[in-house]
C-alpha cells in the first residue's frame, strides 16, 4: 500500500462529515496507524486527547485499532 498521510486522512474525514454527519467512530487499521503515528501532529493530538488508548480520538472521532493492517472506515 502506498504511503498514506495525515493530510489525506483528514481530507477524507472532512469529505464524510459532510456527506454523513452520523460518523462517530473511525476503524483504522494497526499499520495504517503506526504509519500516522510517525506524524508529530497526529501523534500529539491522539495521544493527548486522553490517557486510556481504548478512549483515544481524532478530530472528534473515537480511534478503533483493528487487526486489518491498513483499513479505514467511518462508523
Amino acid at each position: 500500500m502506498h504511503s498514506f498521510s495525515v493530510q489525506e486522512l483528514d481530507q477524507l474525514i472532512e469529505d464524510d462529515l459532510k456527506t454523513n454527519k452520523k460518523s462517530s467512530k473511525l476503524l483504522i487499521g494497526y499499520k495504517l496507524f503506526y504509519d500516522l503515528m510517525k506524524d508529530p501532529k497526529f501523534h500529539a493530538e491522539v495521544t493527548d486527547s486522553a490517557l486510556s488508548a481504548t478512549k483515544r480520538k481524532y478530530k472528534g472521532l473515537k480511534l478503533k485499532i483493528t487487526t486489518d493492517e491498513y483499513q479505514l472506515h467511518f462508523e
